[in-house]
């Protein structure tokens, strides 16, 4: 079930938080809750997504992007993303989560997000990002635009670039 609690606590923790500019990282604190935990007696993998969700969502919010998004009746949708789990998260410890953009092409928004438990990295995730219509996706130049942003990104780091290359050279529909 998805964390509704949570994530109000995080809207409301964070709400008079400054604006961020397009590239600042947003901070976020978690700690992990019995129920966030597999029969490994460790953070589900599929929680660890759910728990990136609500340091992303805040920092769109603090972005203006939520905001544009309802004026625009736009909506936000993950198009992919790749993850690295490198540290055990058991319960009740506490997670410092790092979130923030870190370029786009012409459809797609990145961002990376960390958590950290006592300044070492648990989890890191690549997320690729698209803000759509009704019937298409729309051109990260038109949100940056609408985000007061400069419509040009600065150039994706090499991993960033490789992860988008690999992901248009992905079949789809898979051939299972």
């Amino acid at each position: 079930m998805y964390p509704i609690l949570r994530l109000a606590k995080e809207l409301y923790v964070h709400r008079n938080d400054p604006p961020l500019e397009i590239f600042d990282t947003h901070v976020s604190h978690h700690i992990c809750w019995p129920n966030d935990i597999d029969i490994w007696m460790e953070l589900n993998n599929g929680r660890t997504l759910t728990l990136f969700d609500l340091g992303r969502v805040v920092m769109f919010k603090r972005l203006g992007i939520n905001d544009l998004i309802i004026r625009k009746k736009w909506a936000g949708t993950v198009a992919g993303s790749s993850i690295r789990y490198r540290r055990r998260v058991t319960t009740f410890m506490k997670l410092e989560m790092r979130s923030r953009v870190i370029g786009w092409d012409e459809r797609f928004i990145y961002l990376e997000q960390g958590m950290y438990h006592k300044g070492e990295c648990t989890s890191h995730v690549l997320m690729r990002t698209a803000v759509t219509d009704r019937t298409r996706i729309i051109p990260t130049a038109e949100v940056a635009a609408a985000l007061g942003a400069s419509p040009e990104s600065p150039p994706l780091p090499g991993w960033v670039q490789n992860f988008a290359d690999a992901a248009g050279e992905r079949p789809w529909p898979p051939h299972l």
